[in-house]
């Protein structure tokens, strides 16, 4: 069982929204984060996330990471892996779901989820898929770690520390935007959304 008590799972589910097998993936890898890198409250960590899944709720809320410091990353590859860094040192590690864990399970999962969201399913697949997730979402909180994920070398480098930059008008719209997402077009200063209305290799 996970080390988070079960008070701030519960808190981490209501901060989510609802429980599922997903969340249970984040918790247990923010678990594997403050285990390994240790506690944001000692030194900030960011968070670069593969996914947009409902885990990396549980990293937000577990780690202290939130895309509004600037230390959670979305890398959206459709990929089940977090890579964590320790700020004050450069340490870090690239964590992977072993796709061999409770593969068959889960595949199963996965089919009748396609049967559930995707078609007519009749009232037994419904509840077969309600069990088959509930017993995935058990696996996973009573998982040793290194059954769980495969640990590997960072893939992708620590991003550097927000920054204050300077905001420009945009000469289009004249909305105020950040210096670094500013183009220049035609001799003018442009926002992204005005450069992408008359860039046509975009």
């Amino acid at each position: 069982m996970t080390y988070f008590s079960e008070d701030r799972i519960k808190q981490t589910i209501e901060f989510h929204g609802h429980q599922c097998p997903g969340l249970a993936i984040g918790i247990r890898a923010a678990e594997l984060c403050l285990r390994e890198l240790g506690h944001h409250d000692d030194s900030p960590i960011v968070a670069i996330c593969e996914t947009d899944m409902c885990g990396v709720d549980a990293i937000q809320f577990l780690t202290g990471c939130s895309v509004g410091k600037g230390n959670l990353i979305l890398k959206d590859h459709g990929k089940m892996a977090f890579t964590f860094y320790r700020r004050e040192d450069g340490k870090g590690f690239r964590a992977m779901l072993n796709p061999d864990f409770i593969g068959e399970l889960r595949a199963e999962m996965g089919r009748l989820m396609d049967v559930v969201y995707g078609g007519t399913p009749t009232p037994e697949e419904k509840e077969k898929c309600s069990q088959v997730r509930a017993e995935c979402e058990k696996q996973y909180y009573a998982a040793a770690l290194t059954d769980m994920f495969i640990k590997q070398e960072p893939q992708i480098k620590m991003p550097r520390p927000a920054s204050i930059l300077q905001s420009l008008v945009c000469e289009d719209c004249g909305e105020m935007h950040m210096e670094s997402r500013s183009r220049r077009f035609a001799g003018r200063t442009l926002c992204l959304t005005c450069f992408d209305k008359v860039e046509q290799k975009r």
